[in-house]
């Protein structure tokens, strides 16, 4: 299955467009679009199209450095949009200084993306965008839900007992999978695929957030045993973390329910014992 020509082009424009928006805007939304349309840029030139990360070296490196840095801002907001859903009576002034201490390291991360992207000649990045975009060729290059499939099954499966360290290896793995996926053509099984993709992503993604929340306030606020909303923090974690691997767990067998239901939907479900034991009673008789 080869990619979709007008989402494989239409790629170059929305980064390009998200780049613009960056360089204008440093709000969360702008910050949030340009790390994830940069990096559906990269797994097409990287994973999907032959040759395309020797031939637009220069293009990713530059990307990426911008990518990082607007992933330092990113972070912050995730954590301060968890923190701000967090009604709780313990510890106000804790959380206030808390949400104080990550907006100033908000700060600080987006006056460094400031001075970065002021230094990036943004032009040269649009020319170069401009020529790959040009120069892709799609008679040469991989299906997307081949690669997509082949991310996770080489991804260890995070189970009840996993360590976070294996959740989060997972989570990059489920991201990166559905970006490939997003450059197959339209189709119901596809449409499903990606489906199934977004909600492990939500469910994973939701954990991390948490648990990158609380590592922040164990690392200014001291321990559960020092603090309550450390305390408070660490129970939501632990609950987000149990909801994403239920939510793995899940999928892992959403395909084998499919397969279930399609040949019961050609040949009528399987009978049960005592189906079975009628149906012989009654050719007896």
């Amino acid at each position: 299955m080869a990619i979709c020509r007008d989402r494989g082009k239409s790629i170059f424009r929305k980064t390009e467009t998200e780049l613009l928006r960056l360089v204008s805007d440093h709000h969360c939304e702008a910050v949030h679009g340009f790390r994830t349309t940069t990096r559906r840029l990269e797994m097409l030139l990287v994973q999907l199209v032959a040759d395309g990360s020797q031939r637009n070296s220069k293009l990713l490196k530059t990307l990426n450095r911008i990518r990082k840095s607007a992933g330092r801002v990113r972070d912050i907001d995730v954590q301060l949009e968890a923190l701000g859903s967090l009604k709780i009576p313990q510890e106000p002034r804790r959380q206030t200084q808390l949400m104080q201490n990550l907006l100033q390291l908000r700060a600080k991360h987006e006056r460094h993306l400031r001075k970065l992207i002021k230094q990036e000649d943004i032009n040269d990045i649009r020319r170069r965008l401009r020529r790959a975009e040009a120069l892709l060729r799609f008679d040469s290059n991989r299906d997307p839900i081949s690669v997509a499939k082949q991310m996770l099954s080489s991804a260890q499966v995070p189970h009840a007992s996993a360590d976070e360290e294996t959740l989060h290896r997972y989570r990059l793995a489920v991201k990166r999978a559905r970006y490939a996926a997003e450059f197959a053509p339209k189709s119901a099984e596809n449409t499903q695929f990606l489906a199934g993709l977004k909600r492990l992503q939500d469910a994973l993604g939701s954990w991390h957030d948490w648990m990158t929340l609380t590592h922040t306030a164990m690392d200014r606020l001291g321990d559960v045993s020092q603090s309550s909303l450390v305390a408070v923090l660490h129970n939501v974690t632990r609950g987000k973390f149990r909801q994403a691997v239920s939510a793995v767990s899940q999928a892992a067998i959403a395909p084998a329910r499919i397969r279930k239901r399609a040949v019961e939907s050609k040949t009528g479900p399987k009978p049960d014992g005592k189906d079975r034991a009628k149906r012989h009673t009654g050719a007896a008789a």
